[in-house]
């Protein structure tokens, strides 16, 4: 089962907590993170990006529920 990642950019602050967390999934493009294109595998390092995110700008999406940011 895929997941969806979603960072919105407008939101995002820079502060690289995803690129630390899962640098083989985040990037930094110029002072914003870029995420996963499209569907990817599951992977818990998305979720704890998410959770960790301090602007909630990551949104991870598995059969259109929302897993992440968490409660």
């Amino acid at each position: 089962m895929a997941w969806r990642v979603t960072v919105d950019r407008g939101r995002c602050m820079g502060s690289g907590i995803c690129t630390a967390l899962a640098p083989e999934l985040f990037t930094m493009d110029g002072e914003r993170s870029h995420g996963p294109d499209g569907e990817c595998e599951p992977d818990e390092a998305l979720v704890d990006a998410a959770d960790s995110c301090p602007a909630g700008a990551i949104t991870v999406v598995e059969d259109g529920r929302v897993i992440g940011p968490g409660d």
